[in-house]
């Protein structure tokens, strides 16, 4: 069925909305905002390769991250985790030092959870709770024939950490004396262990006076993220593969895994980059086009048509969701 029908079929006939955070009325001019994210162990996250301050970390940055996508600001967070009888309590030490420094640069208070008993492996599950003006939430519908559509930073590079530290983990099985070489690969490798959610991005928004029409965070690919924009706001796009910002580490890992694996099936298609995709009007295009970490990549078009790419020979393909997120695949 895959997540995202399940996810339709288990909320049909609530209040759910389909968004990257519920949204409920606040005090004043204020909207609360609560994202709740649960990583598995050999699901999510792989302890052969992932130190635990890292993964503390990217817990509660992966949980932030939808925070943002709302036009967001976190204030609290809350963790549960279970393990099995494998972790120590110093294991456990480390990974608590990852959350806590998470919240600490972002400002959010670790103000409760929850420990229990896993039978194999650990379980960590992190609830977020942020804020946002009434008049500045961004949600995934919202965007309008012509709006242009944006997105931060850089894409595909996660997935390309995670396909360095998957080839050195087989290396090392056939031989556990062998000594991992991720020299040279420090970027990508950082952005697939200890991703930071762009509440940056948010305040420069927010400095430049500029509400985004629509947002999502990008956890599941570019394509897969496109498509959910889409489908919330009843619209159509075109976005160009020569704006798509990707970087050259990441094309490096492609070409040295196979010929055949373009850069761009990383972007359109790689998960956990945590980037965020939004649209503007066309009157904030001079806000817009000079501002750090912002790329236009394209834009919406009308209602019924379709999700699509347009290549550099001005060839047209028809984006699919074919989203690896992680070890998900």
């Amino acid at each position: 069925m895959g997540k995202v029908a399940l996810v339709e079929r288990l909320t049909d006939g609530t209040a759910c909305q389909g968004d990257d955070c519920a949204v409920i009325d606040g005090t004043g001019n204020r909207l609360t905002l609560i994202n709740t994210q649960t990583l598995v162990e050999g699901v999510n996250f792989d302890m052969t390769y992932t130190p635990l301050k890292h993964l503390g970390y990217k817990a509660v940055a992966v949980a932030i991250s939808n925070i943002a996508a709302m036009n967001g600001t976190p204030h609290q967070v809350l963790v549960s985790v279970a393990v099995s009888n494998r972790y120590s309590v110093e294991a456990l030490d480390e990974l608590y030092a990852g959350i806590r420094l998470c919240c600490e640069r972002y400002h959010a208070d670790l103000v409760g959870g929850e420990t229990g008993t896993s039978r194999a492996g650990m379980v960590l599950t992190v609830t977020a709770v942020g804020d946002v003006e009434r008049d500045c939430v961004a949600y995934r519908h919202g965007a309008s024939h012509n709006d242009l559509i944006c997105c931060t930073g850089d894409l595909g590079s996660a997935y390309a950490g995670l396909l360095v530290l998957e080839r050195e983990k087989v290396t090392y099985q056939a031989n556990p004396d062998f000594q991992p070489d991720l020299d040279g690969y420090d970027y990508v490798l950082e952005r697939f262990l200890k991703p930071e959610p762009r509440l940056d991005i948010v305040k420069k928004l927010a400095t430049a006076a500029v509400v985004p029409t629509s947002m999502i965070d990008v956890s599941r690919g570019l394509a897969d993220a496109l498509l959910h924009l889409c489908r919330a706001s009843h619209c159509g796009c075109e976005v160009y593969e020569e704006h798509l910002p990707i970087d050259y580490q990441t094309s490096r890992v492609c070409s040295e895994m196979s010929k055949n694996m373009l850069p761009v099936s990383c972007a359109l298609n790689g998960g956990e980059d945590y980037e965020l995709l939004f649209t503007v009007n066309q009157k904030d295009y001079d806000k817009i086009k000079d501002m750090e970490g912002v790329h236009i990549i394209g834009y919406a078009t009308e209602e019924h048509m379709p999700t699509v790419m347009v290549t550099p020979q001005n060839t047209t393909i028809t984006l699919r969701a074919q989203a690896f997120q992680g070890l998900e695949e």
